[in-house]
């Protein structure tokens, strides 16, 4: 497997080391990381029939008169040195759309396949193909045009369309993989972020794949797989998790460092979460998210917390970045009495939400978010019914559009994750103070399924 880390992608700069990390099996284990190199990014691997193996990657340019995609690169690597070998050369520069990137090779009947992005992945996205009879070129592209794109209609359902890898089942049926955007207006804000869709590819006559109209349908016929494959042999997560096992379940992701027991502590009935950083803490902060799936879905939990001063908070977040949240919590006052206030967050910039609620010490309150885009909702329950704050945040601020931010024409702030909700906790003084969440509940409505 290869991989990138990007460490810095704005302002005219990318720092992006590839790694590669190897296992006998799927399951593992893995190797240590062994760097490969840092001149660009979306790493793919390619195995020729003569058992020769190569990387691909887009090459990066920073200089301000060159263009930054600055095409798509090949050279050998070595499974058993897991070192690259030879000469750098580059097959492609892509097409008229600009920006190749997201190279995969593949072969079929005496050609190569290099599929590759186009556009840029906001609402020029597309995915071109070219093929040639040598590894190394030249490829010709395909004459009828894009293999996919959304960028000629904005009355698709779903838009930013492109990132194509092709695969084939054991069935002998293809697919194309590839990523989408809903937006929730014509050309609007996603804030569902990057969503991955599936659509089938036939081959022509002549040998080239086709998407029926290069554009990418909503529903599409499932493929052929093996009972062992099929997606319906998987049972559904429950909605509701009470973190009764050590191990977190696969919906749960973690920001800035992994979910261990110094601050992470799943146990029958509660997660205990330790406060961490300030919600713009990018070294130790404490937050449990998951991915939103839908745009009509809600998110609960009950909480026991017991915080000392302002400088404790713990709750529930409707998460996008760190410039980018709305959060409901629980504090306590200067004289140390809980409260329950929320808080916005939209570039950069705090709203603190009235009305603050006052709070029984040592008494659990269940919080409650509800997603209907464009619009989030808070409600709260101490034991009385679950109550709504007179509050409708703006849900789109959790999106690509809202997080990208540019100065002066420079790209400062990249949005690229979609929104999360979650569990967060801030000790900003280092008191050691811990919130302890009974459950966590997650459910879409029937029309806002994903």
């Amino acid at each position: 497997m290869v991989f990138t880390v990007v460490d810095t992608y704005a302002e005219g700069w990318k720092d992006l080391p590839n790694y590669v990390t190897t296992a006998p099996s799927i399951e593992g284990p893995w190797s240590d990381p062994v760097p490969l190199h840092g001149r660009g990014f979306d790493v793919s691997l390619f195995h020729d029939d003569d058992g020769r193996s190569w990387l691909l990657n887009i090459r990066f340019d920073w200089r301000p008169e060159r263009e930054s995609f600055a095409g798509i690169e090949i050279q050998e690597y070595d499974r058993r040195t897991r070192a690259l070998l030879g000469e750098v050369r580059t097959i492609s520069v892509g097409t008229a759309a600009g920006v190749a990137e997201g190279p995969h090779l593949h072969r079929r009947d005496g050609w190569y396949y290099l599929v590759h992005a186009e556009g840029g992945t906001g609402y020029e996205h597309g995915a071109a193909v070219a093929r040639s009879r040598s590894l190394l070129g030249p490829y010709e592209a395909d004459p009828a045009g894009p293999l996919l794109t959304s960028r000629h209609d904005p009355s698709l359902a779903l838009q930013k369309a492109g990132h194509c890898s092709l695969v084939e089942t054991p069935a002998g049926e293809w697919y194309a993989a590839h990523i989408v955007a809903r937006p929730h207006t014509e050309r609007g804000r996603c804030v569902l972020g990057r969503e991955t869709a599936l659509q089938p590819v036939t081959w022509t006559e002549d040998g080239w794949p086709r998407i029926a109209g290069a554009v990418p349908a909503v529903t599409v016929p499932a493929p052929a797989l093996p009972p062992s494959l099929s997606p319906s042999s998987s049972p559904e997560p429950p909605a509701t998790d009470r973190f009764e096992t050590p191990d977190l379940g696969p919906d749960w992701s973690t920001l800035r460092r992994p979910a261990t027991d110094d601050w992470l502590e799943p146990a029958p009935g509660r997660l205990r979460i330790r406060g961490g950083q300030s919600p713009v803490g990018r070294r130790s902060p404490s937050l449990l998210a998951r991915r939103v799936t839908a745009r009509r879905c809600s998110f609960e939990t009950s909480l026991t917390f017991a915080p000392r001063t302002p400088d404790h908070l713990a709750g529930l977040t409707a998460y996008y970045n760190t410039r980018n949240w709305h959060y409901l919590y629980v504090t306590a006052r200067d004289d140390g009495s809980p409260v329950l206030r929320a808080l916005s967050c939209e570039a950069g910039q705090l709203t603190a939400h009235d009305p603050a609620i006052p709070l029984e010490p040592g008494r659990p309150v269940v919080l409650h978010a509800a997603l209907d885009v464009p619009v989030l909702r808070f409600s709260y329950d101490t034991g009385e019914g679950l109550r709504t704050l007179p509050l409708e945040l703006d849900a789109t601020v959790l999106s690509d559009e809202h997080a990208d931010e540019f100065h002066d024409g420079q790209l400062r702030v990249l949005g690229f994750t979609g929104a999360m909700l979650g569990l967060w906790a801030q000790d900003l003084d280092g008191a050691g103070v811990h919130a302890d969440f009974a459950y966590a509940t997650y459910l879409t409505t029937p029309d806002g399924r994903a």
